[in-house]
């Protein structure tokens, strides 16, 4: 059909047009694509025409009753039989030429049958691909399959067009030569014999003539370059298969030699059973994935620049400068694979702020580090391998989505035949990939990671003192009753070595917490040890029971006795989270500083002792201080607050300053804030804050001495029946008496000395434990003999708890059981009479 709608075309872009739409097979085939600003779908390009009695009009309103205008409008594909096309207007626009072609009527002739497949996804629609053919019945199932896989071929040019006429000049100048990017051909593949029926166009893509092609898959896969075989056989293999619309990019090498770009989409068949059967796939050019002058001249950059890095956080930065401004990223972050964590290397943006909150969970050095399990959709494609993109809206997981909102890029770092890392390019407002960047991305990541390898040649040393201190600093705070805690870690600067620096915060029982930090003299991978070491031991004393001087002089002994003349620094804190008193001991460190809920800042007057390490009869005195709720507790190292540059006392005033300026209802950016930003330092910096909040509902407590009676269990039982009906526990109560017996029958038959029993009320559990003097713990057996008298206490003990065990205390252990109590059961207004051990009242049964 000859038309006239100001495109301009040349013989040789109908010729390769022709090859393009043509190759669905049907009797005439056409683009329609948006027309700016006009309300209608403009006629892009049309093949064919000659076996059918009418043509098709070059433009349809986009509010009209055209198949074509519906198909656009809905996002769905149209299959029009001619009954069904009876129903539509193909007419067209009134002014449009051809729009009386179909005898004046609008209705084309009975023995047409059409289909309308719309071009790109709901985000942005590109248009519409129309096929119409003369048979009644031209679509089956098959043919359906491959037409709309040549929908997404077309919908993939038109992107690459678009994109191209963004940067370059006007769209409607380029959409007809655009489309030579899609010639291409159809194959269907017999999945378990792996025999292939493919078309003219498809072999010759590949290089073959019709009279060398064998039928086996084989064949085609002699012409791909060996580095892109493993992904063409991978959509071969069952369980490998793309999903759909995925499109796979692979290079052929032709007889001649010349190294060309495909690319492929497919579906897979499968048979009543669900097992893949055959598949269908279309093969086009795709010439336009070839770099520009542009693109070369980025990558030839940025492997200069790769040359001259010889840390990883040198490579890191040269990353972000060579791609965050050419790509108009608002975020970009390498980070290194070690076993089964990403460790950052970089993010630019710094400021936490600026990432997702499962990123800022982590954050307890320079830059976070995450687990890769936590991302599922990430550690898929670094096992692929392959660079993945991600438009505007897609699923994923948080963790990813809020890097890139907009669009997502994933570039998994390759080296020596291993994955080494990861780049994560994110964009806030929507972007959409052209092939172009495709081809930059994926050679930008090989460059990447062949530099990352060479860095870890050059600082293998400080990488591993850097792992060191990993892995002995917390992974995780603990969740608090009554506060919130986070802690930051900062090294010091390139060229030092791994320093000793340590937080801890340690859960301990009855509501109390301790909270740690510590510093080891000096810089090196046995400061680091030494930390690990130190850390460990205070955990071990605090988790015992230990008051906060006995563990920090226990600590001290430990420290002596070690073949090292390293001294550390400590502040230990155990505090009340119930009643808000916080013990201080402090050895040779800086004071705590508090933020009262008024916003004023002061240091607490702790009376201060030696450094551990120094003296064996040092003392360390205990300072107790109240905390409201609302207060905010900060412990810090003194790379903090004091440098070369910066006097102690001066930089104390700096910090309480910026504690005061900062809003306490983010602890996390409270902490940034004390930070002052992500500057290189002198030393190691250690921070932990505490925010005490207070609790709403305060668990309750009570204690009871047994006495060594021969009715002993009796009276427990009593006082214990007398506690939970005060407190208006009833529902358990038979279930409570039942382990008091037992775990008061095995303290007083197999241990000496004081046996006591502790009863704790809190929200939703009942808590019960049993203290004696022997540090054995209890061995559950392992099978009872049926006639046996014993041996069944702790499998009761076990059956009737939601959980139990034994820690152990000071001089001895307890034996602890829990049992879930049922919501609304709460505090009776009377308190336990006899608490003091006597025995009294009526037994309970």
């Amino acid at each position: 059909m000859a038309y006239d709608d100001g495109f301009r075309r040349t013989e040789a872009v109908q010729a390769v047009t022709a090859r393009v739409l043509g190759s669905t097979g049907a009797e005439l085939t056409a683009v329609y694509v948006p027309a700016e600003g006009d309300g209608v779908l403009q006629l892009a390009e049309m093949v064919g025409g000659s076996g059918v009695p009418y043509g098709l009009p070059t433009r349809y309103p986009l509010s009209g009753n055209s198949p074509v205008a519906a198909a656009f409008r809905s996002g769905d594909p149209l299959w029009l039989g001619p009954a069904e096309l009876a129903e539509y207007d193909l007419s067209g626009a009134a002014d449009s030429p051809g729009a009386d072609a179909w005898d004046g009527t609008g209705k084309p002739p009975a023995d047409v049958s059409l289909c309308v497949l719309p071009l790109g996804g709901t985000v942005r629609r590109l248009g519409c691909l129309v096929v119409m053919d003369k048979a009644t019945d031209a679509f089956d199932a098959d043919r359906r399959q491959l037409l709309e896989l040549h929908a997404d071929q077309v919908a993939a040019g038109l992107e690459a067009v678009a994109a191209r006429a963004m940067a370059q000049t006007e769209r409607r100048s380029l959409l007809g030569p655009g489309l030579d990017t899609l010639r291409g051909g159809a194959f269907t593949l017999v999945l378990r014999t792996g025999r292939m029926d493919a078309d003219a166009q498809v072999l010759e893509l590949f290089g073959i003539g019709p009279e060398e092609f064998d039928r086996r898959v084989e064949t085609l896969l002699e012409r791909t370059v060996p580095d892109d075989v493993p992904a063409l056989m991978s959509i071969v293999e069952p369980g490998g298969l793309p999903a759909a619309g995925h499109q796979l990019s692979i290079r052929i090498r032709r007889p001649n030699g010349e190294l060309h770009w495909l690319s492929l989409r497919c579906r897979v068949l499968v048979d009543a059973d669900g097992t893949p059967e055959r598949m269908l796939g279309v093969v086009a050019d795709a010439s336009y994935l070839r770099p520009t002058a542009d693109e070369v001249s980025i990558v030839q950059r940025l492997s200069a620049a790769l040359a001259g890095a010889t840390t990883i956080r040198d490579v890191s930065r040269v990353v972000v400068a060579a791609l965050r401004a050419p790509l108009a990223a608002d975020r970009v972050a390498v980070a290194e694979l070690e076993a089964d964590r990403f460790v950052v290397s970089v993010l630019d943006p710094p400021e936490p702020a600026a990432w997702p909150d499962a990123w800022r969970s982590e954050w307890r050095s320079e830059w976070p580090d995450a687990a890769c399990h936590s991302m599922p959709t990430l550690e898929s494609v670094l096992r692929t391998g392959h660079v993945a993109l991600w438009p505007p809206g897609a699923a994923l997981e948080a963790d990813l989505a809020g890097i890139g909102p907009g669009g997502l890029a994933v570039l998994p770092l390759p080296a020596e035949g291993r994955i080494v890392g990861v780049c994560l390019i994110g964009w806030d407002a929507e972007h959409h990939f052209g092939p172009e960047e495709r081809s930059l991305l994926t050679a930008t990541a090989g460059l990447v990671g062949q530099a990352l390898v060479r860095a870890h040649a050059l600082d293998a040393g400080h990488e591993l003192a850097t792992m060191l201190q990993r892995s002995l600093l917390p992974r995780k705070l603990p969740s608090l009753p009554g506060g919130v805690a986070v802690a930051r870690y900062l090294p010091a600067t390139m060229g030092l070595e791994v320093g000793g620096d340590w937080y801890d915060v340690i859960p301990l029982s009855d509501g109390h917490v301790a909270l740690v930090i510590g510093d080891v003299e000096g810089h090196s991978a046995g400061a680091a040890t030494i930390m690990g070491q130190m850390r460990t031991a205070i955990r071990a004393y605090a988790v015992e029971g230990h008051p906060p001087d006995v563990v920090i002089a226990h600590a001290n002994r430990l420290l002596l006795g070690m073949e090292t003349d390293l001294f550390a620094t400590c502040c230990y804190v155990d505090l009340d989270m119930e009643e808000g008193i916080a013990w201080f001991v402090r050895a040779g460190h800086l004071p705590p500083l508090l933020r009262l809920p008024d916003g004023s800042t002061e240091e607490v007057p702790v009376e201060g002792g030696p450094p551990l390490g120094v003296a064996e009869d040092g003392e360390f005195p205990l300072t107790e201080v109240g905390l409201a709720p609302g207060t905010v507790l900060a412990l810090l190292t003194d790379g903090l607050a004091e440098s070369a540059t910066l006097p102690l006392e001066d930089g104390i005033r700096r910090v309480c300053a910026a504690l005061a300026a900062a809003d306490p209802a983010d602890a996390g950016q409270l902490a940034d804030a004390l930070l002052g930003g992500a500057k290189r330092r002198d030393d190691d910096v250690a921070l932990l804050v505490l925010r005490y909040d207070g609790m709403r509902v305060r668990p309750t407590r009570v204690r009871w001495t047994v006495w060594r009676l021969p009715d002993a269990v009796m009276h427990a039982r009593r006082f214990t029946g007398r506690t939970l009906r005060s407190w208006g526990v009833t529902a358990e109560q038979d279930v409570a008496l039942l382990v008091v017996s037992e775990l008061v029958t095995n303290a007083i038959a197999h241990t000496q000395g004081e046996v006591r029993l502790d009863l704790t009320l809190a929200a939703d559990r009942l808590r019960i434990g049993v203290n004696d003097a022997s540090p054995r713990a209890p061995v559950k057996p392992t099978s009872v003999d049926w006639e046996s008298t014993g041996g069944r206490g702790l499998l009761l003990v076990e059956a009737m708890s939601a959980s139990w065990g034994s820690v152990p205390l000071s001089g001895g252990k307890q034996v602890w059981s829990e049992i879930a109590v049922e919501p609304g059961e709460r505090l009776g207004a009377a308190a336990p009479a006899a608490a003091d051990g006597r025995p009294n009242g009526e037994e309970v049964r």
